[in-house]
């Protein structure tokens, strides 16, 4: 990872610069990749990520009453909202962003904290971070994770990481308007360092999975972006939804190829291909876990490869750079295996290489994704980290 410390030094340089005094507290959440489990989050399903260096930080000092004022130090904008004000509108129903407005990330955290009868204490705050946004990374729980440790550290309310977790899957559902599942305020809430978090999406049971000393996990950025807000995210969930209905089950996590095959002639081949990559997928999840447990790394590279072909046929998020910078990345040096990660449609991919061949897989990757493209690869090579909490000022 490049400049670790760029956005925790930025954040606090712009507390001092627009607050004119020193912040009293740092916190900070990190991005995360999933190494396996794609789209079987919101399916009640399993995933396999893991918490990133590369994080979003808030520099903050608290104030005597409800209002929180933010500065947005990468946007260079400022924002100002009252935490009852945030209340009011969602106990009126109006819990839903506009697109692209930064501030509603602020007022949904304070929004969904308070529906759950917490009472929040306002603060001057200062945001920076270097999770980019739009690659898969999850840069929007990042923010709502730091966002709701910096409400924790002036109001005073207990910190459970998964009770945490679903509420910021609330803000992110019915306030900024994104059907994301749990898998990703989950990890970004609970991340362990060196370790992978095997998560049962449906009870929020985590089993923390060491990963091998001798690879390193390499996050390739195919410097393309998506939205998934107005996307066809929403469109996938409600194939899965209309393919579980079908077999009778509650979600697709229950289901099994047997039980999905004898339906293949009454549901919609659309729903048909969608639940089929959930249901393999699920089962690829697990099994990359028990390998890397006993160290297998070929055996999780070979499953990573299976799942990005699942997601680029029979799930259909994978796109063109997705696709070219995959098989740029399983020709390159020391690679196990690769895989888009994310919700797709653009943004980044994840692969497994031996760590004495890192320098030479990411040349490699980098020359040829851009002669294939003509776009620029970004490799960023990250720890597994801790997941959301304070950490000391600089």
């Amino acid at each position: 990872m490049n400049a670790p410390d760029a956005p925790r030094e930025r954040a606090v340089a712009a507390f001092r610069r627009v607050y004119g005094r020193d912040p009293t507290t740092l916190v900070r959440a990190p991005g995360r990749v999933n190494l396996i489990g794609e789209h079987t989050d919101y399916n009640d399903g399993f995933v396999l990520p893991m918490a990133i260096e590369r994080s979003a930080f808030v520099a903050l000092a608290p104030r005597d009453d409800g209002v929180v004022r933010l500065r947005a130090e990468d946007l260079g904008e400022d924002g100002v909202f009252d935490v009852a004000t945030a209340r009011d509108l969602g106990e009126r129903g109006d819990a839903r962003a506009e697109p692209g407005g930064w501030l509603e990330f602020g007022r949904g955290v304070a929004w969904a904290l308070q529906s759950d009868g917490l009472t929040l204490r306002g603060f001057d705050g200062a945001l920076a971070s270097d999770v980019p946004v739009g690659a898969g990374l999850s840069s929007s729980a990042a923010i709502e994770l730091a966002l709701a440790r910096a409400f924790f550290e002036t109001s005073g309310f207990d910190w459970d990481p998964a009770r945490m977790a679903r509420r910021m899957q609330r803000a992110e559902n019915l306030w900024v308007g994104v059907q994301t599942g749990i898998m990703d305020q989950l990890v970004v809430a609970s991340g362990a360092a060196d370790h992978a978090l095997l998560i049962d999406c449906r009870d929020l049971s985590i089993r923390p999975v060491r990963l091998p000393p001798t690879v390193r996990v390499v996050v390739l950025d195919t410097s393309t972006r998506r939205s998934l807000v107005g996307s066809a995210y929403d469109d996938r969930r409600r194939a899965c939804e209309r393919a579980a209905a079908h077999l009778g089950v509650a979600a697709l996590r229950d289901a099994d190829e047997a039980l999905l095959e004898g339906a293949r002639g009454a549901l919609d081949d659309v729903a048909f291909r969608r639940a089929r990559h959930v249901v393999r997928e699920n089962a690829r999840t697990l099994a990359a876990a028990q390998a890397l447990e006993r160290e297998d790394v070929s055996a999780v590279g070979a499953l990573m490869d299976e799942s990005h072909a699942s997601l680029r046929d029979d799930y259909e998020v994978s796109s063109e750079a997705l696709d070219a910078i995959v098989e740029v990345a399983r020709e390159a040096p020391g690679c196990a295996g690769a895989r888009m990660t994310g919700a797709g449609f653009g943004g980044c991919a994840v692969a497994l290489v031996r760590d004495d061949a890192v320098e030479a897989f990411i040349a490699t990757v980098e020359r040829e994704y851009g002669a294939r493209t003509g776009h620029e690869a970004r490799a960023y090579v990250s720890r597994a980290a801790q997941g959301a909490g304070s950490v000391a000022l600089p």
